[in-house]
C-alpha cells in the first residue's frame, strides 16, 4: 500500500497562493477540452493507445477508465489492451450512507458488458471486485485534468481515487492521462495528494514524474 504525500507539500501550497485555485483551473481545462475539434480528439486518442504496447505487456493486470465526454482516451485503448491479453479492471463509484465517496471497487472489463452508471459513468456489471484489488494493477491508468512535474495530480474533486489510490501496490506505475499542454511545471498540492509516477501524453508519451 502507498502511504499519502510527504511534507514538503506545504511549500508547493504557500507557492501556489497568488496562482490560479484548483476549482479556476479545472474550469479552465475543461472549457478547453469541450472547445477541442473531434478530429484532435479522435487523433490524440488513438496516439495514446499506439504508447500502450511499450507500457504494459501481456498477462499484466491493469486498472484503466472509460472516458467521459471530453477526457483523454477512448473505449479503443481499453479494447487495445484486451487484444494484447491484459487484465482490464475499471472503477465502480459509490457513495457512504452519508454521502461520502467511498474507495473505487473494481469489475473486470469485458466487450459488451458495461452498464450506465450514475455521473454519466459506464461500469461493469457486478459482481465487483473489492477496494483493494487495485493492488494487483502493475499500471493504473489515472483520469485527471492536469498533473504536474512533481506527480501532483489534478482531478474533479469528488474524491475516489484520492481514496483508492493509497490501496495501490508500491511497485504500481501510477499513470496521469492527459493532453500534452496539461502537464504542467506545478499545481496547487495538498497532504491528502497521491503522486502519480508518470503522465501519458498523445505526442510526449510516458513521462517519468517526479
Amino acid at each position: 500500500m502507498r502511504p499519502f504525500c510527504g511534507a514538503w507539500e506545504e511549500t508547493v501550497i504557500v507557492d501556489a497562493v497568488a496562482g490560479p485555485t484548483k476549482t479556476q483551473l479545472r474550469a479552465d481545462i475543461l472549457l478547453a477540452r469541450r472547445t477541442l475539434a473531434p478530429q484532435l480528439r479522435d487523433a490524440e486518442a488513438h496516439a495514446l493507445s499506439g504508447h500502450l504496447p511499450a507500457l504494459i505487456g501481456a498477462g499484466e493486470t491493469v486498472c484503466a477508465y472509460v472516458p467521459v465526454g471530453s477526457e483523454p482516451g477512448s473505449a479503443e485503448l481499453i479494447d487495445s489492451l484486451l487484444r494484447r491479453e491484459v487484465r482490464v479492471l475499471l472503477p465502480i463509484a459509490r457513495h457512504d450512507a452519508t454521502g461520502t465517496p467511498v474507495p473505487l471497487q473494481w469489475g473486470e472489463y469485458r466487450p459488451g458488458g458495461l452498464v450506465e452508471a450514475r455521473f454519466g459513468l459506464r461500469e461493469p456489471s457486478q459482481p465487483w471486485l473489492p477496494a483493494d484489488a487495485i493492488a494487483a494493477a502493475t499500471v493504473v491508468l489515472v483520469p485527471a485534468l492536469a498533473v504536474d512535474r512533481a506527480g501532483v495530480r489534478l482531478g474533479r474533486g469528488a474524491g475516489f481515487y484520492d481514496r483508492s489510490l493509497p490501496l495501490a501496490a508500491q511497485t504500481a506505475r501510477l499513470v496521469a492521462v492527459v493532453r500534452d499542454d496539461e502537464l504542467v511545471d506545478r499545481l496547487p498540492a495538498e497532504p491528502h495528494d497521491v503522486r502519480m509516477t508518470h503522465a501519458l501524453t498523445p505526442d510526449g508519451g510516458l513521462v517519468a514524474l517526479g
